[in-house]
């Protein structure tokens, strides 16, 4: 299952993924949104244009009467999702406890002509104030967990695009919140070129590193609590197999439940190539030097010729991979795939 939530600092979401699916998900894209296409025989989902556009959601419908053009977001998912389909939002929450905002995000928003989003500080949580007062014709909130306690908030203030079931807030891949939002947005055929865009760039990067191909995988996470085997077998294939990496055959070994490696197991991280990531700093388990100055970490054969990388938190690529959104498939690969080519290589 994709992982898409409100924004939240990188150390909690890493550490949700402890017990969540979230983590290696790049999200392949299911038929089943559970949403309504339309409204009083309305075709708007099939053509992406017709006015007005019914929603069901889990807390009643949402009929978006005519075209949006002024669009509010509650979740960062749901700020690239805006712009993926070109629209920059009249305000969003800003970015919390010191994050930057991701460079992709950046990027996108540069490109639509600004240099920052008007934000409103979610701290206590959604600040309906603030979005009332831009007098949004549209909310997008199909990446939060806060639509049980917002919804009843915000619908007075304009129609809200969310989930059909409360169970999505968590189950929805990136590729079914961008359909839906695009459904009400009139913009689905720009969704399905975002999409087509996004998995253009992951084939084309698997294409020119033909060495990827087969090579067995550990991904793994350095907690506050534990070392974490994030490439357990039934974690769902995420941008390293879809970039050719192949789980390790000890992955059958660990699940959702069960992911903590000990130190006196470290071996078992041993793979073909071993990645690892180190989002809490000095709050984790261990350090990066204290992990990677082990005896036993040392002698693995993955480590000893040099087939170990760490892919970093503090530029948010671990965080991307972690929650892809509909904006961030081009840059982990820019970034990632140079880190995975000196792993592979042994460099």
């Amino acid at each position: 299952m994709c992982l898409s939530v409100r924004r939240r600092p990188l150390t909690a979401a890493l550490l949700a993924s402890t017990t969540c699916l979230g983590l290696l998900t790049a999200c392949g894209f299911s038929s089943e949104t559970g949403t309504d296409t339309g409204s009083s025989g309305s075709k708007a989902s099939a053509g992406g244009g017709s006015f007005p556009v019914a929603l069901t959601n889990a807390w009643g419908r949402t009929e978006v009467k005519e075209k949006p053009v002024r669009v509010a977001t509650v979740s960062d998912g749901d700020t690239a999702i805006a712009l993926a389909l070109g629209l920059v939002p009249v305000i969003t929450p800003d970015v919390e406890d010191g994050d930057q905002v991701a460079e992709y995000k950046q990027r996108a928003i540069a490109k639509l002509g600004e240099k920052e989003l008007k934000t409103y500080d979610d701290t206590d949580g959604t600040d309906y104030e603030a979005i009332a007062a831009e007098e949004p014709d549209v909310i997008l909130g199909v990446n939060t967990w806060d639509m049980d306690t917002d919804y009843a908030k915000l619908s007075p203030i304009a129609p809200v695009v969310t989930f059909a079931d409360k169970k999505q807030s968590d189950t929805l891949t990136w590729q079914e919140r961008l359909k839906t939002a695009a459904k009400a947005l009139g913009l689905t055929e720009k969704a399905d070129a975002v999409i087509a865009a996004n998995e253009k760039a992951l084939k084309d990067a698997a294409a020119a590193h033909p060495e990827f191909q087969g090579k067995t995988y550990t991904y793994s996470v350095v907690h506050p609590e534990q070392i974490t085997y994030m490439s357990y077998a039934d974690q769902d294939p995420g941008v390293f197999e879809q970039l050719g990496l192949v789980k390790h055959p000890r992955s059958k070994d660990y699940s959702a439940n069960k992911n903590g490696v000990s130190l006196e197991n470290l071996d078992e991280l041993e793979s073909d190539v071993l990645l690892m990531t180190y989002p809490f700093g000095d709050e984790g388990l261990l350090s990066a030097s204290d992990l990677e100055t082990n005896k036993l970490f040392r002698s693995l054969d993955v480590v000893k010729n040099k087939h170990f990388a760490v892919v970093p938190s503090e530029n948010t690529l671990a965080s991307a991979i972690a929650y892809p959104d509909a904006l961030s498939a081009p840059w982990v690969v820019e970034n990632l795939t140079p880190i995975l080519a000196k792993a592979v290589a042994g460099k």
